[in-house]
């Protein structure tokens, strides 16, 4: 069952510069791990050593945020979207 992988710009150099990818998985956790078997170095920018997604990297299924679902269990069914979504910080107090 493939799912609609959304890749901000910041990661696209990982998959051939591609802005949208298919993945196959029955959980988030499924997912990125196809997705970095697929697309060498990608996992480990999404996640931290203990596979757990990072902190700063938002993932939404057909647009709702993933933690308030059932974060990497989250499971995920054929036509579904998924867009990861790094978070942007920085900035200048004024």
């Amino acid at each position: 069952m493939a799912v609609k992988v959304l890749i901000p710009t910041p990661l696209r150099n990982l998959t051939n510069n591609q802005a949208e990818v298919a993945a196959e998985g029955a959980t988030i956790a499924d997912l990125i791990d196809n997705l970095g078997k697929s697309y060498n170095g990608l996992k480990d920018r999404l996640c931290d050593e203990n596979g757990k997604v990072r902190r700063f990297v938002n993932i939404y299924l057909n647009e709702e945020d993933i933690r308030f679902l059932q974060g990497e269990s989250t499971a995920v069914k054929a036509g579904d979207q998924v867009s990861i979504v790094p978070a942007i910080a920085g900035g200048m107090t004024v």
